[in-house]
Order: C-alpha cells, then sequence, then structure tokens
C-alpha cells in the first residue's frame, strides 16, 4: 500500500471522515478512499466502470473506441454518452429521532448522512440519475432525480444541513414515495427499521409491485445489538420521552436474543422478497457499504 492510499483508506473509517470540514470533502475522500482499496483484500479483482468509458464488447461497433486509452493500455474501451446512464436511484433517508442516538461514536443519523453523501458521489460520477427523499413521520425533503455536477453540490448541502427530525413513519413515506416515482430503478432505504416491522415490509413490497430493485441499509449503533452497559440506566425514547430504569445485565439476554430475532426476520422476508438487506453498524467502515452497492449497480446491469 502506497503512503496516498494510506492516507485515503482513513477516509472509510466514520470517525476520521466526520471531522471533516464540508460534505463535499468528506464524500469525495470517502469514494477516493474506496477506489483506491479496491484492487487489496478483500476486493482483489473488483473493479468499478465509470461512465465516462467502459470495456469494449465483442461485437460492438469501433466508431466510439476511444484509440488513445488503447495506445496506453493495449484494451479497447468505448466512450459512454448521456443516453447510456442504466440507473435511476433514489435514496430515501431516515432523519427520526431514533437516528440521533450514539454510544460514543457517530450518531446513526450522521453515518447514514456520510453513506448517502458517498452514494451520491459515486452514482453521479458514472452518471447515474439520482434523487434523494428525506422523511420521519412524513417526507420532509424531495430533491428529483438528476446526474450533473452541480445536482451533485446540491445533494451534500442539503445533506450537510440535515438535523434529527421526529418520530418514525418509514411504512408512510415508503408508500408515498412508491406512488410518486414513475421510472422504475434503484431504491436505497437508509434506517435504523425502528418502526413495525410488517409495515415497513407491506412498503417495501409496494416499491417490488411497481418494478423496483431495493437496497437497504440497516444502520444500527454497536451497542444496540449488544446492550453492554455497566450499572444501572435510565434509558429515554427519543421520540415519545418515555423513561426507563433498568439494570442492563438483568435484561441483556432476553433483549440480544429479541433483536436476533428482529434482523433474521428481516434477513428472511428481504429474501423472499428479492431486497438486498445489509445491515451495518456506525463502527463499519464506508467500503462494505459501497462494495454491495455497487454489486447490486453491476447485477441490474
Amino acid at each position: 500500500m502506497t503512503a496516498r492510499e494510506t492516507r485515503l483508506s482513513e477516509f472509510l473509517r466514520p470517525e476520521v471522515v466526520s471531522r471533516l470540514a464540508n460534505m463535499d470533502l468528506r464524500a469525495r475522500l470517502i469514494v477516493e478512499g474506496f477506489i483506491a482499496g479496491l484492487h487489496r483484500s478483500p476486493y482483489h479483482g473488483f473493479s468499478v466502470e465509470f461512465a465516462e468509458f467502459r470495456q469494449y464488447n465483442a461485437g460492438e461497433s469501433a466508431r466510439n473506441v476511444d484509440w488513445k486509452i488503447y495506445a496506453k493500455t493495449d484494451r479497447y474501451y468505448v466512450r459512454v454518452f448521456e443516453d447510456e446512464t442504466n440507473l435511476n436511484a433514489t435514496l430515501l433517508l431516515d432523519r427520526s429521532a431514533s437516528m440521533d442516538f450514539t454510544s460514543g461514536g457517530v450518531t446513526k443519523l450522521r453515518y447514514a448522512t456520510l453513506l448517502c453523501a458517498a452514494l451520491s458521489y459515486l452514482m453521479i460520477r458514472q452518471r447515474d440519475a439520482v434523487g434523494l427523499a428525506v422523511f420521519d413521520e412524513r417526507v420532509e425533503t424531495l430533491i428529483p432525480h438528476r446526474s450533473v455536477r452541480r445536482h451533485l453540490l446540491h445533494l451534500l448541502r442539503t445533506l450537510d444541513d440535515l438535523t434529527p427530525g421526529s418520530r418514525t413513519a418509514i411504512s408512510r413515506a415508503l408508500h408515498e414515495m412508491a406512488d410518486r416515482i414513475r421510472r422504475r430503478g434503484l431504491v436505497v432505504l437508509i434506517s435504523d427499521l425502528m418502526d413495525d416491522p410488517e409495515s415497513i415490509m407491506n412498503g417495501l413490497k409496494h416499491f417490488r409491485h411497481r418494478g423496483h430493485e431495493i437496497v437497504i441499509f440497516h444502520i444500527l449503533d454497536p451497542i444496540e445489538l449488544s446492550l453492554d452497559y455497566r450499572g444501572e440506566v435510565r434509558f429515554v425514547d427519543r421520540e415519545t420521552g418515555e423513561k426507563l430504569r433498568a439494570q442492563p445485565w438483568f435484561l441483556k439476554k432476553d433483549y440480544v436474543r429479541n433483536v436476533h430475532d428482529w434482523i433474521s426476520w428481516l434477513e428472511l422476508r428481504c429474501k423472499e422478497n428479492a431486497i438486498d438487506y445489509n445491515k451495518i453498524t456506525t463502527e463499519t467502515t464506508f467500503d462494505q457499504a459501497l462494495v454491495n452497492y455497487l454489486n447490486k449497480r453491476r447485477r441490474l446491469r
């Protein structure tokens, strides 16, 4: 690994990138750090085909072959034009109050906005048309699909200004957006999914019924999986204000089992409905999420 690659790989760590000055810089360095690491394990052999050029396929017209690239690489590449954009991607970002939680690192909302920014940057770099919907009880922000650099800056400014909202109503937002998005494409839901699971699944099935492909990034804080607290703890519901004092050691066994059952149920139902489900914590480096997205994109192509 070169010194530059080492520096860039630092920007795959949430606690590092969250300290940078602005969202444009954060997104750019996440993506550049990700690309720099693609040739290393565990992604050896994984490549990213950006929209400016793609590999020539046997039988195609040679009219658009870039001979300068051929002279440098001894490989055939063709130019890709605007009308070859092959994805209409909608990012659905949960900003409800439950997302404003951290056990010491970045909040779930902070992680989600950074992931959303990196995905936007990567998608537009590939000339995919990107739209954004931010929701809590309802869809509060809706940015239509475009695939130009100026649109990316608008998306990043919106994400940079994002603050936590109110209660969660994921199903309502999903049904609303399924009715509003006319063109079939890719839907990326970024949320902690802390709502009624059956209602969420019904909303996701609404998208599938309309022919959309779906990727879920289920964002959780590590302590939400383990309940690894010491001593008596006062729990506060960020959406209702309800408070509860408890000894976590007394609850931990049942709690961990219930969380495991919840996640297993989500995984199973998503698999049954051909939905890509990805559980990640706020300590997960961003390369894992970006690889999952690119694998999905490659399958759709």
